[in-house]
């Protein structure tokens, strides 16, 4: 049984080399912008960011996406933490830098979810829930 949106079956994991490394280049923005933008703040909130950004992704995913899994979720949850991180992305770099820096972020995030469209799909699927 093939999907509609890439050719895999729902159990097999799509092709995503495209969309991993967008979404691999959104994160380095993010744990680069978002503690630029926060630092003027707080160099606590500053340091907590890159916390939340790099430790919640590392810590919870789902079976099945990372060869390693320290905490599994569903795959909403995943999908969010990707939101999480293209969300700061953007949000940050408006905030930290020029606007000529900060419209290739926006296009990047953007791009990024066109593609995650297939993994997320398969994330969702029944068998990537965890209980």
């Amino acid at each position: 049984m093939t999907d509609t949106a890439g050719g895999a079956t729902a159990s097999e994991r799509p092709d995503d080399r495209t969309a991993s490394a967008l979404r691999f280049a959104t994160e380095l923005v993010a744990w680069v912008a978002t503690p630029w933008a926060l630092a003027d703040h707080s160099w606590l909130l500053a340091a907590l960011s890159v916390v939340v950004l790099i430790g919640l992704p590392t810590l919870f995913s789902t079976p099945g996406d990372k060869a390693n899994v320290i905490v599994a979720v569903p795959g909403w949850v995943t999908i969010m933490l990707v939101l999480l991180q293209l969300t700061a992305a953007v949000i940050a770099s408006w905030y930290a830098w020029p606007a000529w820096a900060a419209v290739p972020v926006t296009v990047l995030a953007t791009a990024t979810v066109a593609t995650e469209r297939r993994r997320w799909t398969w994330l969702l699927s029944a068998n990537r829930r965890t209980g």
